[in-house]
């Protein structure tokens, strides 16, 4: 079995790929700062990103990433939000609105579930012509 060797988006380590961009180590520093910037909101619920970032030491562009992914989420009391990229409607996680996701859902179930052909109707001339004659020969 080959090794399937990839760079990570992160730092351009070389890294064996097990279905994550990011090597190991990458993985661990983000999983530290997730860990940082979500125990800082708990503590400081009402914070901004530029808060959190600076308290926290954290890059405000891995804080918006972590709020993509959907693992954390906008309050109500603020006015910050994210933008929906299919149709730039104002979210508080994720990449997409409910409604786009659900749209895309039932995009993607009608592409995926099989077509159903109609069949010409056969007439009775057809199946007529279709039908196979045999000779038997009968011993007398």
């Amino acid at each position: 079995m080959a090794l399937d060797l990839r760079n990570c988006k992160s730092c351009g380590r070389a890294y064996q790929y097990d279905g994550n961009n990011y090597c190991t180590r990458c993985r661990k520093d983000s999983e530290e700062a997730y860990t940082k910037v979500k125990e800082y909101l708990y503590d400081n619920p009402g914070a901004s990103v530029g808060e959190v970032s600076e308290a926290t030491e954290v890059e405000e562009k891995l804080i918006l990433k972590f709020l993509r992914e959907g693992r954390l989420e906008i309050r109500d009391e603020h006015n910050f939000f994210l933008d929906c990229e299919r149709c730039g409607v104002a979210i508080k996680s994720g990449r997409f609105c409910d409604k786009c996701t659900h749209e895309m859902a039932n995009e993607f179930r009608s592409a995926v579930a099989p077509q159903k052909k109609e069949e010409p109707k056969k007439s009775e001339d057809s199946k007529k012509s279709q039908r196979m004659y045999v000779n038997v020969k009968r011993d007398k």
